[in-house]
């Protein structure tokens, strides 16, 4: 593509407005940051710099991407600190087009740590708010449970996060999948719902397309994050379809986290021409090389998509997110002007 090409495309995909709906706001915890929280925080680090922790985000596989993910999250400590993070991640997603974000938050991964839930929301609550009012940029929190922690500690996490529950519209589960199967969280998604929240899950990234039927079973969820095994199944392709589940895929992730060896290799063609209602997201965009721009530009270029297609998966986007009804109005007036 011509330098001249690709600027047109670079413009197009900034103008194009954005909806984040699967991102990890620590996994938005660039090098920089890292280190300026560590020395202001009196944190010590396994690198001897910036690049070191940079050469570090060449991931086997799930796992040794959350041993890296949970020592990055050491240096969170104080509600400013999470005011930071966030903020750090706001100004970057709005300036590439991004006008909604979604993130889920991993209270155990914290609490483990003796940093308190208040303290974590404090800090992106502040920082939400400051990104309302001077980006423009709309957003959701997910209470997130970490699969592979026992479920009675997630329940605890539910009941704790009581105070808060106003600033969340959803729960949703993650961390490793492999050996952590939806059902085990039936209990805690169920009383979830009671208290009026949406459910989300993790499923079909690494675990097999029975995790995605879990999901939609034993949690009743309304979206499926990553999904990509769906392809394995052609009956569970066909209800995807059907039931217009959607499906939050994060391209780079995979092809960072092994998942495919190359994008060219992914099962996105396959999902969207069995019907299946797709969004792209950036998952750890600190960890994974790169935010929502580059995950469509990634995508236009590896699958030849065109500017219709991703319209279409913007449209998705803004059309399953957690928001009220003026908000969404005014961001399909925004894609209107696109055309």
């Amino acid at each position: 593509m011509s330098n001249n090409r690709q600027a047109g495309v670079d413009d197009f995909l900034t103008r194009l407005p954005k909806v984040e709906l699967h991102l990890h706001i620590e996994g938005t915890l660039e090098p920089e940051l890292m280190f300026a929280l560590a020395e202001r925080n009196g944190v010590e680090l396994p690198y001897a710099d910036v690049e070191a922790a940079r050469a570090a985000y060449d991931f086997s596989d799930l796992q040794s991407f959350l041993d890296l993910y949970f020592l990055g999250m050491s240096v969170l400590i104080t509600a400013r600190d999470f005011h930071d993070l966030a903020m750090d991640y706001f100004r970057r997603a709005a300036a590439e087009g991004v006008v909604h974000v979604e993130m889920h938050v991993d209270p155990q991964a914290h609490l483990a740590r003796g940093v308190s839930l208040d303290t974590v929301m404090q800090g992106l609550i502040s920082a939400s708010r400051v990104a309302r009012d001077e980006l423009d940029l709309s957003t959701a929190m997910i209470l997130a449970f970490l699969r592979d922690q026992p479920v009675e500690d997630a329940l605890k996490v539910l009941e704790q996060a009581g105070p808060w529950l106003e600033h969340f519209s959803a729960v949703g589960l993650d961390s490793a999948e492999q050996g952590n199967p939806p059902s085990l969280f039936r209990e805690v998604f169920a009383r979830a719902g009671q208290l009026g929240l949406a459910r989300v899950a993790h499923a079909g990234e690494e675990g097999p397309p029975s995790y995605i039927r879990e999901a939609l079973d034993e949690l009743d969820v309304c979206r499926i994050d990553h999904g990509v095994r769906a392809v394995e199944d052609v009956e569970l392709l066909e209800r995807l379809s059907d039931e217009g589940v959607v499906l939050t895929v994060c391209p780079l992730s995979n092809v960072r986290l092994k998942v495919v060896d190359h994008l060219e290799q992914h099962s996105l063609p396959r999902m969207i021409d069995a019907g299946l209602n797709i969004t792209l997201n950036s998952d750890d965009p600190a960890y994974f090389g790169g935010g929502m721009r580059d995950n469509f530009a990634a995508c236009q270029r590896a699958f030849g998509w065109s500017d219709e297609t991703m319209r279409w998966l913007a449209s998705n986007a803004i059309e399953a997110a957690f928001m009220d009804e003026s908000r969404r109005d005014a961001l399909r007036a925004r894609l209107a002007d696109t055309w």
